[in-house]
């Protein structure tokens, strides 16, 4: 099975905690959700710290703060209806297509995890799944978005065992 999350680790902490299978499974099960095959795909991830990963929002967002994951989707997807879903992404067996690329920052991520009470794994299979279907074109910027994107949440973690996020 090829890899559908290309991880590069600048972080130590984030391979001592698995983040590479962390971040596989979630986003297979992402892109299985929304009936996508997963081996058509791929995505870049980071796993850095709070100081890269404000660097990064102060570039791209013009936000100097530290944020527990960032997205970049390699294309437009967003759907033109607030509370439908966007069009899916064509698949073709080769080359994978990009999705986008993914930052997340250890730091932000254990304080939130820790505050929730949750393992940190729960807490980042959460973050993945949902920057995958920001990859897809998900978002939830109006209500009805935000509705359709978590309600998608927590079905995938769901079907990986893992409780709702938001209760």
């Amino acid at each position: 099975m090829p890899e559908l999350v290309e991880t590069l680790i600048e972080d130590a902490r984030w391979k001592a905690l698995g983040l590479a299978t962390l971040a596989e499974v979630a986003a297979r099960n992402t892109l299985i959700h929304l009936t996508l095959t997963p081996d058509d795909f791929a995505i870049s991830l980071i796993g850095c710290d709070d100081a890269r990963i404000m660097t990064l929002n102060t570039d791209f967002r013009e936000k100097p703060t530290a944020t527990n994951v960032l997205s970049w989707p390699s294309q437009e997807r967003g759907a033109d209806v607030p509370g439908t879903r966007p069009e899916p992404p064509k698949s073709g067996p080769m080359p994978p297509e990009e999705l986008g690329d993914i930052a997340i920052a250890y730091e932000t991520c254990l304080a939130e995890a820790q505050a929730a009470d949750t393992p940190i794994s729960a807490h980042v299979t959460h973050l993945i799944v949902h920057s995958t279907l920001h990859l897809l074109g998900y978002d939830h910027i109006s209500d009805a978005d935000a509705d359709l994107m978590e309600g998608l949440e927590v079905e995938i973690l769901a079907s990986m065992g893992q409780a709702d996020p938001y209760m």
